[in-house]
């Protein structure tokens, strides 16, 4: 969320918070479900209203964003518990995308071995052998 300069000890500078940074486009945010209750708080804020305020300030800051939430969470179990914000829950669910593990996609793995070694071809700029059947 950023900071405002002498904000803390160390805060020489004022710094631009994530949201801020990206500002009229797409943030991620890894593992949701395991934020604390003040920063969940935090980001409904900014969800919800398009504003955040930075660490010793006091005016709020307009960001326009688009979040990617992710977690390996139940949040919506979470919600119900009380162990995640309700409000929050609904604001970040609105196209959920149920990806399984990849243990349950095992065909998917050639495709991806194959995809990775591509990357590592072009990355070494050298011919890389391929990974036999029986190793699949």
């Amino acid at each position: 969320f950023g900071h405002a300069r002498g904000a803390f000890t160390g805060a020489t500078a004022e710094r631009h918070g994530l949201f801020e940074e990206a500002h009229g486009g797409t943030i991620f945010l890894d593992e949701v479900g395991e934020m604390s209750p003040a920063m969940q708080l935090r980001l409904l804020r900014v969800v919800q209203e398009g504003e955040l305020r930075r660490v010793g300030e006091t005016a709020t800051r307009r960001v326009d964003v688009r979040v990617i939430a992710a977690t390996n969470a139940d949040l919506e179990t979470e919600a119900a518990a009380g162990t995640f914000r309700k409000d929050l829950f609904y604001r970040l669910n609105v196209f959920p995308i149920h990806l399984p593990p990849l243990r349950e996609r095992a065909g998917d793995i050639p495709a991806l071995a194959e995809n990775f070694l591509g990357m590592y071809r072009m990355r070494a700029r050298r011919a890389v052998p391929s990974i036999s059947p029986a190793a699949m």
